[in-house]
């Protein structure tokens, strides 16, 4: 079984692309992630695609063998959904499909088109990854929903909005450098807590944006990459993935995750290492209360002391694990379809030296990435290090 190495990864700029197709954005992504790789596209086996809101945005479903004509390839070709986790469980396929030994060169994608369609629309879309006849029909939004589980966490263990604050202000300062990012904007806490109120107590600046982008990554086999002599230095050690019942009203607590706790056990085992050997993260903050609850959920803070980690400074690019060093969904932008395989194209760049963060985790082996679906129904977690 060999772990699958990274040769090569693309990610478009993060942001509103009105005038551009959804297959237009991946065929950016996946041409530039072809070409740096090094790799023929002609050895190329099978693409795994994620995209949740094709059909609503763009009238397009069977978007698999679509996005593998994009980018010249005549492969198997699967459009994975799974919400926000789309292209995290896309990436976790991909992986299985070179473990088992199926292909020895996979391409990994995903992207999503929704400015196109408006704000109201969009939140509209998004909101079928919730349960339509529990909570879609009684007027829930995913505003709304994690509102819920930030109010639910303070009463179970403390904390306030300007604690969240805090986690908005440290991804829009990491967001400063990446030029892919949507939002390249310093902001305090003082514009963060003076935001006008999306969901009580959630703010402006504690959402991520509506995003259009796509990201695509090449994975090989380690003996395919020394037979061809490439640059692929990053491995995926470990994959997890892990579900929850869809509606918050059929779970027993809302302010713990446990879809991320299973994934993360997983993907931990799968690696053979723990939360204490990762030097930093990129997790799915679609709203900054889901970063706090992510962080636990990976194993790094104990239940109820994540959400004072990015007031405390720990968890900034000067931290002890930082985390979000992209800017994260919050000021990176969140194209939902793209976000899983953006963040695993982070993680490698950080673990190799060519991420504009970089040089907050110099001597970093061990990075992961946390994608999460709906309100964290569904999870896929990955390991990632540096071989040598």
């Amino acid at each position: 079984m060999s772990d699958p190495r990274i040769a090569g990864a693309s990610v478009t700029h993060f942001g509103k692309h009105p005038e551009r197709t959804g297959r237009d954005l991946f065929a950016e992504a996946g041409l530039e992630a072809l070409s740096q790789s090094g790799i023929d596209p002609a050895d190329a086996e099978a693409l795994y695609y994620g995209n949740f809101m094709g059909e609503l945005a763009e009238h397009q479903g069977h978007q698999g063998p679509l996005m593998a004509e994009a980018i010249g390839l005549d492969v198997p070709a699967t459009r994975v959904e799974a919400a926000c986790a789309s292209a995290g469980t896309a990436v976790r396929e991909a992986v299985k499909t070179i473990r088992n030994g199926e292909a020895e060169v996979v391409v990994v994608g995903g992207a999503e088109r929704m400015t196109n369609i408006g704000t109201a629309a969009a939140t509209d879309a998004l909101a079928i990854a919730a349960d339509d006849l529990y909570e879609v029909r009684a007027g829930m939004t995913f505003p709304g929903a994690y509102a819920l589980m930030a109010r639910s966490y303070f009463d179970q263990y403390g904390g306030s909005h300007e604690d969240l604050a805090h986690v908005a202000v440290k991804n829009h300062e990491h967001a400063l450098v990446n030029e892919h990012a949507q939002i390249q904007q310093e902001i305090t806490v003082e514009d963060a807590m003076e935001a006008p109120t999306i969901a009580d107590p959630l703010g402006l600046y504690d959402s991520c944006p509506i995003t259009d982008g796509a990201a695509a990554a090449v994975l090989t086999t380690e003996s395919y990459a020394e037979e061809h002599d490439l640059d692929a230095p990053v491995a995926i050690t470990g994959t997890g993935q892990g579900g929850d019942n869809l509606a918050l009203q059929d779970r027993p607590h809302l302010a713990q995750t446990p879809a991320a706790d299973k994934a993360a056990e997983e993907a931990y085992g799968d690696a053979g290492v723990g939360p204490d050997d990762v030097d930093f993260a990129e997790v799915h903050d679609c709203f900054t209360i889901a970063e706090v609850l992510a962080i636990e959920s990976l194993g790094f803070y104990e239940r109820g002391e994540g959400i004072a980690a990015a007031r405390n400074g720990e968890t900034t690019r000067d931290g002890d694990l930082p985390i979000n060093l992209s800017g994260g969904l919050k000021a990176k932008g969140h194209p939902v379809g793209a976000t899983g395989v953006a963040q695993l194209a982070t993680v490698a760049w950080l673990l190799d030296g060519s991420h504009p963060r970089a040089d907050a985790v110099p001597d970093s082996t061990v990075g992961v990435a946390h994608n999460a679906g709906g309100t964290v129904a569904s999870t896929t977690v990955h390991v990632m290090e540096v071989q040598e």
